[in-house]
Formats: structure tokens, C-alpha cells, sequence
């Protein structure tokens, strides 16, 4: 039994601010952003790299809904991302070295929503 986890549903107060920084800001790539009706409005982004992408919208999830907290990017190289993502003006942490090889840098959607660029290195991740 396959189970996929390929859409996150992401709580905003202005879809057009959220979009443009997922596309401009962030370098997400927009699937589509569609209004089948009813008031309703359908944006779908997705990570570069990524089989997982998220949804933002009206009549979506409640936009007066809690952030939501600690969606992971994995990346290769943890340093030229974060100095893409600062270029392009994402304000993002400095770097946590947790140990083992892994290391973290964190940033947040205007609506607060918060993501964490993780990076494993090789000799830190187990055997297959």
C-alpha cells in the first residue's frame, strides 16, 4: 500500500503576497493558480527538486488558522542556498550545526508559516 504525501495545505491572508514570495523570493515553481468558482481560488507551488508541493488560497484553509511550523526543505548545500534565498531578500538564520552532520537554517512566509533548510551529509546518513 502506497501512501504519498504530495500536497500541504499552507493558511494565508493574502494569496498574491504568498505567491509572490514562494515564486520570486523563494523559487518555488507555481503549478497553477486557478479560480474554479464560488469565490474560490487555487494556487499550488511547488520546491524545485521536490514530488511534495503546497497549496495556498481562498477557500483553502481558514486564513485565520495557526501557522503552520517546521516544514523541512531538504538541501545539498545548505550554504549556497541560504545565500540565494538572502540575495533574493528572505531574511534566514544563520547556520545551527546540530552534530552528526546535519545543520539547519530557518525562515518564514509573511504569514508566519515556518521552514527549516536542512542539510545531512553524506557520511551521516544511514545505509540503505
Amino acid at each position: 500500500m502506497d501512501m504519498r504525501l504530495e500536497l500541504v495545505p499552507l493558511p494565508t491572508t493574502d494569496v498574491d503576497r504568498s505567491k509572490a514570495f514562494y515564486v520570486d523570493q523563494v523559487g518555488f515553481t507555481l503549478d497553477h493558480d486557478v479560480e474554479p468558482g464560488n469565490g474560490m481560488r487555487v494556487v499550488q507551488l511547488t520546491p524545485p527538486g521536490s514530488a511534495c508541493s503546497i497549496v495556498i488560497g481562498v477557500g483553502i484553509s481558514d486564513p485565520t488558522a495557526a501557522a503552520v511550523h517546521g516544514l523541512h526543505l531538504v538541501v545539498d548545500d545548505l550554504e549556497a542556498v541560504r545565500q540565494a534565498l538572502r540575495g533574493k531578500g528572505v531574511e534566514v538564520s544563520d547556520i545551527s550545526d546540530m552534530g552528526g552532520g546535519v545543520r539547519y537554517a530557518y525562515f518564514s512566509d509573511p504569514d508566519g508559516n515556518s521552514w527549516a533548510l536542512q542539510q545531512i551529509s553524506v557520511s551521516a546518513r544511514l545505509p540503505e
